[in-house]
């Protein structure tokens, strides 16, 4: 399956968010710093015409995750480390990374029982890590358009302060 992506931009919150830093819990500190993927299929319903060309606003869903980066401020932040290398969260309104792309020659129903494959794997969202814990973004949110549904998929920091607020998130 050939993804292309369309474009990137970085989302911050919509409104000014605290400025602060958060601790994070001693399990967090020893599990390894990466992003879990989590992937949401969302079929196209039955609709004709203009209505059907309405389906998936990108320009809305980046106005919506501003939005939700308020009350979820610290996912617009970044790893740091305190004066003595303790891995917390620094609430800095950096954002999130959001890009768009295209899965034009595939469709939700190419993914079967949707077991980990190479396929799956591509549509997930790259993120470079080798510029260290403070560099990349804590949320990134790929939306892969296709002929018959959206693909949203998600790379999320595994702090305990994200999973915390993941639940309600998603909602």
């Amino acid at each position: 399956m050939k993804i292309t992506v369309r474009g990137s931009t970085v989302v911050v919150p919509a409104e000014e968010t605290p400025r602060l830093r958060l601790w994070n819990a001693n399990p967090d500190l020893v599990v390894p710093r990466f992003h879990t993927p989590s992937v949401y299929f969302f079929r196209r319903g039955a609709g004709e015409g203009e209505e059907a060309g309405r389906y998936f606003d990108a320009e809305r869903m980046r106005r919506a995750l501003a939005e939700a980066l308020v009350p979820f401020y610290p996912m617009a932040g970044r790893l740091a480390r305190d004066e003595d290398g303790r891995v917390e969260i620094d609430c800095n309104a950096e954002g999130v990374l959001f890009v768009e792309a295209d899965a034009p020659d595939g469709t939700v129903d190419d993914f079967g029982d949707f077991a980990p494959t190479m396929d799956l794997k591509r549509l997930i969202p790259a993120v470079d890590f080798t510029g260290g814990i403070s560099s990349y973004p804590l949320l990134v949110v790929q939306v892969n358009h296709e002929c018959h549904s959206v693909i949203f998929l998600t790379r999320e920091e595994q702090s305990r302060t994200c999973r915390r607020s993941r639940a309600q998130r998603v909602r």
